[in-house]
């Protein structure tokens, strides 16, 4: 079957669809339109509606009103089985399986075959075979226990559990949040090969560079509606832009001219137990300095190290000119060091905690007598964070794990500068966060940076990791690249391209 033939028909359409909860419409009348052999990215902020729109499609919720069809017949799942049943599976970015179960468990889980009364071990070893060649895990023993497996070897065993169904409408939540580059490149050979078989999937992704490289066409919504569709290379990116965000987005890395000025963090042959083996970096106040480098290299050991939650080995850190000796957190935030973790669910935020606790955490002085606190002063000290970012929200008493990923990313910046820290030690701070609320952190990275003359502000210093090249070079003043544990030069960033970084990245320029 040709392109042509494969998408002349649909496979899913969804009119008009309406989901509430409770005063709030997450959903006011969805459109959408998916072909077989077609890769249809959905785009949108946190908060637009996307995750409701999938959890209707997978039958995890049901909507309100309008209708869908799939094959054109009626589809209104009671369930995320009954959906995988009828061919449509979603795949979450926090990855559903069960960790203590093997791989072929997993893929036949709801669906074991069995022999009477019990499991056919055979056949769910052969079902699972076959699912996991097709998704390119041939040399998997089909008995691994999932919990021993890679992310990315999770990631695909759960797309061969839909495979193994067989998925006519697959459903990708972020799937590269949390794979290596090479893993990316897997796993996008792979959606390119369910493509050519006829499946249909929708693909939900923050980064735009994803969407232009994979898929064909595009829907965005906002505040719970489709508001654009296109063709992906026919429409602008910045007027992708805006219709996510409603506005026009002059400059997404505004950088105003700064002045570096005198050495807040020095460090000298810095190494850790592991990582880093060496590190060494002067970083001036008014100054962003970005780290790249491939996952696993060493970056994030290098700011947990600074920042005390990973033991030093040898080398020195010196903070405002005065060497410090190796010390835990608490003594680096009263050092003005602050770190924003690239884990924010499990390290970054206190997530059964209210947005005004997490906020004010790591500087209580001031909300209360003696040792207690006053909720009403917390949420009083806090409410200028929320007003200045601005964190959506119902007010400061809500927990942050209610807030959209975008949100509780600028909660966990909110608190460094509610402690004033001097230097800002940023590990990923978009990843997994939508266009809208990166343009906002670029703009406080950019703000703080600079200082303020009026109020006295002094400008402050930022250490930043991202495994985005887009991303440091349009905010930093220099960048350095780590390479199997040692970091290089930070050079001017006007020295770099995407390209040289990368080379740098894989130890392939010997100048770093």
């Amino acid at each position: 079957m040709s392109d042509t033939q494969l998408k002349s028909a649909t496979i899913l359409t969804v009119r008009g669809l309406t989901k509430s909860f409770g005063a709030t419409q997450a959903l006011k009348g969805v459109d959408l339109t998916l072909a077989p052999g077609e890769v249809l990215a959905l785009i949108g902020e946190n908060g637009a509606g996307k995750s409701t729109l999938m959890k209707v499609l997978s039958g995890a919720h049901s909507a309100d009103s309008g209708e869908m069809t799939l094959d054109g017949a009626p589809y209104r799942p009671y369930g995320p089985l009954h959906a995988r049943g009828l061919g449509v599976c979603m795949i979450y970015q926090e990855l559903a399986l069960a960790t203590h179960l093997s791989a072929m468990e997993n893929i036949l889980l709801g669906i074991e075959p069995t022999w009477g009364p019990f499991m056919n071990w055979r056949e769910t070893r052969a079902v699972a075979r076959r699912a996991l060649d097709e998704v390119g895990l041939s040399g998997l023993d089909p008995a691994a226990i999932v919990g021993d497996l890679s992310i990315a070897e999770q990631q695909l065993v759960e797309i061969a559990r839909a495979v193994a169904v067989g998925c006519k409408v697959l459903v990708l939540d972020e799937p590269t949040s949390s794979l290596t580059q090479k893993d990316v490149q897997a796993l996008f050979a792979l959606v390119r090969r369910l493509r050519a078989k006829g499946v249909a999937i929708v693909y939900i992704s923050h980064a735009l560079e994803e969407i232009e490289a994979l898929c064909d066409r595009f829907t965005v919504m906002r505040d719970g509606e489709t508001v654009g569709q296109g063709k992906v290379g026919d429409v602008p990116v910045s007027r992708i832009i805006a219709m996510m965000v409603g506005r026009e987005v002059a400059d997404l890395y505004p950088r105003s001219p700064r002045l570096a000025s005198d050495p807040i963090l020095e460090i000298r042959a810095l190494a850790g137990q592991k990582f880093p083996k060496s590190a060494g970096l002067v970083l001036r106040r008014g100054e962003v300095i970005g780290i790249a480098g491939l996952i696993g290299s060493g970056r994030t050991e290098t700011l947990r190290a600074l920042f005390g939650l990973d033991p030093v080995s040898s080398g020195e850190i010196r903070i405002h000119g005065k060497p410090t000796k190796s010390a835990g957190p608490g003594v680096r935030w009263a050092q003005g060091l602050g770190l924003v973790s690239e884990d924010r669910k499990t390290e970054g935020l206190a997530q059964n905690l209210s947005i005004a606790e997490n906020l004010t955490l790591s500087k209580l002085e001031g909300l209360g007598p003696w040792r207690f606190v006053r909720p009403s002063l917390q949420n009083a000290a806090a409410e200028p964070w929320i007003k200045a970012f601005p964190i959506k929200c119902q007010g400061g008493g809500q927990p942050v794990e209610a807030l959209s990923g975008g949100n509780q990313q600028k909660v966990a910046i909110a608190r460094l500068l509610h402690h004033d820290c001097d230097v800002l030690l940023l590990d990923e701070p978009t990843r997994g966060i939508d266009v809208g609320s990166k343009a906002q952190i670029y703009a406080w990275i950019d703000k703080l940076a600079l200082g303020d003359s009026s109020t006295g502000k002094a400008p402050k210093a930022v250490l930043v990791v991202s495994s985005y090249l887009p991303e440091l070079l349009g905010i930093c003043d220099r960048i350095a690249v780590m390479s199997r544990g040692v970091l290089g030069e930070a050079k001017p960033v006007a020295s770099w391209t995407e390209h040289s970084l990368m080379l740098a990245a894989t130890g392939q320029d010997q100048r770093v």
